[in-house]
């Protein structure tokens, strides 16, 4: 069965670009113009499980507000921001809003969906082989099969992309990761994007799994090259 898929943007011909391309690629998409128009469609179809989101929208509530609702009721849905070449900032605040991805305009068909088909990936899940593993680490215990984590037996919420960067970490324990191999084995080696999505994803699961984020003990920095699992 396709995914379902939204798309929210307000200008009409970059809207019909995008889902004409995603529905040749074998997307069932849903469509809104507004944010207010985008909510009231995500409710009515609770088996979205991607949604792209244009950040700039006339009115309220914009791209990021969607994205930060969106994320607060289903931490498991696969949002990729749509952006403009001056939006840099929003870049980096829709990914901290909780985006797993951003698409900078213009784009061709072929990135829009490279970058949706790789999200889509990720969200599946691991292989079969390994379906059941269960990480433990510290105070961490990860399930592969459920796709969790729980810190002292509490479940924190994590998105998907957060869950494979975990997954990642807890996989090669005391071992440097570089920025580099974190974006090829958890975006993928087709990923078009920088190497910036991966500081603000650590930023993001710093903000939920350390106990001081200003000093963090499980994940550390090793300045210069990336990151380093210590649970």
């Amino acid at each position: 069965m396709p995914q379902k898929l939204l798309v929210l943007e307000d200008e009409e011909n970059i809207r019909s670009f995008v889902v004409i391309n995603l529905k040749r690629a074998g997307y069932d998409v849903i469509e809104a113009e507004t944010g207010e128009q985008a909510l009231r469609l995500l409710e009515g179809h609770p088996d979205t499980r991607l949604a792209l989101l244009d950040i700039m929208l006339p009115g309220a509530p914009d791209g990021l507000e969607v994205c930060r609702r969106l994320r607060a009721v289903n931490p498991g849905v696969g949002i990729i921001m749509l952006t403009a070449k001056t939006q840099e900032l929003d870049k980096v605040t829709g990914l901290v809003s909780g985006a797993d991805d951003y698409i900078t305009k213009p784009f061709s068909p072929t990135e829009l969906i490279a970058r949706v088909d790789a999200l889509s990936r990720r969200l599946g899940g691991g292989e079969p082989s390994d379906s059941g593993a269960m990480l433990r680490s510290g105070p961490f215990t990860l399930s592969a099969r459920n796709r969790t984590l729980q810190k002292n037996g509490v479940k924190v919420k994590l998105t998907q992309v957060e869950f494979t960067i975990v997954r990642l970490f807890m996989e090669n324990p005391d071992r440097a990761l570089s920025r580099e191999e974190i974006l090829r084995k958890v975006w993928g080696e087709d990923y078009f994007g920088d190497l910036k999505i991966v500081d603000v994803n650590i930023r993001r699961l710093r903000i939920k799994i350390e106990d001081d984020t200003a000093n963090p003990a499980f994940i550390t920095t090793v300045w210069g090259f990336g990151y380093k699992w210590g649970g």
